[in-house]
């Protein structure tokens, strides 16, 4: 009888050994600032930027075109990523995270990340790279180290600690930099080991991704890397390597550079014997920075199109501003070089990795997060996937569902032009309906021709976010009150 129990809790020890070791690993490449045109493979006529490595990975992959960050900048689009939920239900209303309220983190202590989650299933979990998502640096005393004060940077000394960073968030480990600001200071889990100039942040990074996956693959355990590149986010700094390599200007040589980062990871997957065992998403973080690329001198001496034929750049509320490129690659479970045209958000990044690990999501946890797990095994799967918002620098909301847009201001709500207020003088409309379909360039406002679908959409955006969540489930509470029409006479519009 002995060894029949003995047996039968031997072959449950192994059975569960081999469902950990099923378990795909999960790697996040998350770039910063990458526009959907700068990848070739998806801008292949107004793509001029040599991008051989992702065009490579996308032909082992699902390449989705209509795929969206939750903002048009980098701090509310990096809590969607890791929380499942849309940031504008936090205390961040526009912009990133700068000056002293960045010393706070954004993701509560309380709440569900990623990696937490993960860690749930088994999964060790590690973060490389920009983090700007809130911490302190304080000295020995636990004094806070003001890092940004309104007007130059003031670097924390080496031994500094973050008491509030990744590590606390549900990261096993990390090594990295808080923003571009301050991108000088190194940080290892709760220290600050070293200071870095920017030119070589970019391989620092890659050494350290390649190095975790030769120790991880070694583990039964799975493991997660999310690592978010600081390319190509300004400073433009190019390895030397890499200087001049485009023949466009620093701005393309470090998206040349970015793409190799991606071939080094997937090479080191290959190298270590995981990569049919993982799963592997790129992405960007929101659309490509015009002042920084300098797109229109690339656009007029190059006929490099950053955002390809859709409007607009970082910050905006147009396609520019958050339509990223999406590609994922899971031997055996996706179909190669194969194209989904389905709505996709950031968001659903959380729900869809869950499901993977199987861990069931709370009431009250990624609120708006969809997993496109069946969109994976099968791109023609039927979803009821059908609606996300969009939100831009300045705050300003739109919404799109199926085909139809709704933008809750009469410009960019960016940087572009026009600006809203700029809009306002010339009398455009103070709201903007597209048909994406028709019009996917947002060139021809039918916002009055369609009255009755204006306050259907207006009134899908209310019910979204005053229930707290886009997902079914428990109405949850927004940590702050949040303006929807931002004071600009979108709501009269709308009304009529």
């Amino acid at each position: 009888m002995k060894l029949i129990v003995r047996t039968v809790v031997l072959f449950l020890i192994g059975f569960q050994l081999i469902q950990a070791q099923e378990q795909p690993n999960i790697v996040y490449i998350l770039c910063d600032d990458l526009g959907y045109g700068d990848i070739q493979v998806l801008n292949p006529e107004k793509g001029k930027i040599l991008t051989p490595q992702v065009d490579a990975f996308a032909k082992e992959s699902m390449t989705f075109t209509d795929a969206h960050s939750a903002s048009a900048v980098c701090t509310p689009s990096r809590y969607a990523i890791l929380t499942g939920r849309y940031s504008w239900r936090s205390r961040l209303q526009e912009g990133v995270l700068s000056g002293g309220d960045e010393l706070e983190p954004l993701i509560s202590e309380d709440r569900m990340t990623v990696p937490k989650m993960l860690k749930k299933s088994g999964y060790k979990t590690a973060a490389i790279g920009k983090w700007h998502l809130g911490f302190k640096f304080v000295d020995d005393e636990g004094n806070p180290v003001q890092v940004y004060d309104g007007k130059k940077v003031v670097g924390p000394a080496i031994g500094s600690t973050v008491p509030n960073g990744p590590i606390s968030r549900g990261f096993d480990s990390y090594v990295g930099f808080h923003h571009s600001r301050v991108m000088k200071t190194v940080i290892k889990d709760d220290k600050v080991v070293d200071k870095m100039e920017p030119i070589k942040m970019l391989p620092f990074l890659a050494a350290h991704a390649e190095k975790y996956i030769d120790r991880e693959s070694k583990s039964k355990e799975p493991f997660f890397m999310y690592l978010a590149l600081n390319s190509p986010h300004s400073p433009v700094v190019p390895s030397e390597a890499w200087q001049g390599k485009s023949g466009m200007g620093a701005y393309a040589d470090f998206v040349m550079e970015t793409d190799d980062v991606v071939g080094r990871v997937l090479d080191a997957l290959e190298k270590n014997g995981i990569a049919d065992n993982t799963l592997m998403f790129f992405t960007s973080d929101n659309g490509c920075s015009e002042p920084v690329s300098k797109a229109k001198h690339l656009e007029k001496n190059y006929g490099h199109y950053p955002s390809a034929d859709f409007r607009g750049y970082k910050s905006d509320i147009w396609e520019g501003g958050h339509r990223i490129p999406f590609i994922v690659k899971w031997p055996g479970v996706i179909e190669p070089g194969t194209t989904n045209n389905q709505l996709i958000c950031q968001t659903s990044l959380m729900a869809t990795v869950a499901q993977i690990a199987g861990v069931a999501l709370d009431d009250s946890t990624g609120v708006d997060s969809y997993s496109i797990l069946p969109m994976l095994k099968n791109r023609k799967t039927k979803t009821d996937y059908k609606l996300v918002v969009h939100h831009s620098i300045n705050g300003k909301f739109s919404i799109r569902n199926k085909k139809w847009k709704l933008e809750l201001m009469p410009g960019s709500g960016g940087w572009s032009n026009p600006k809203d207020k700029m809009a306002i003088e010339k009398g455009l409309p103070a709201i903007q309906l597209y048909n994406m379909r028709k019009d996917p360039s947002e060139t021809t406002n039918v916002s009055i021709k369609h009255p009755k679908l204006v306050k259907n959409l207006t009134a899908e955006l209310v019910q979204i976010v005053e229930s707290g969540r886009s997902t079914s489930g428990t109405e949850q509470d927004n940590d702050v009150p949040v303006d929807i029409f931002k004071k600009n006479g979108a709501k009269q519009a709308a009304a009529h």
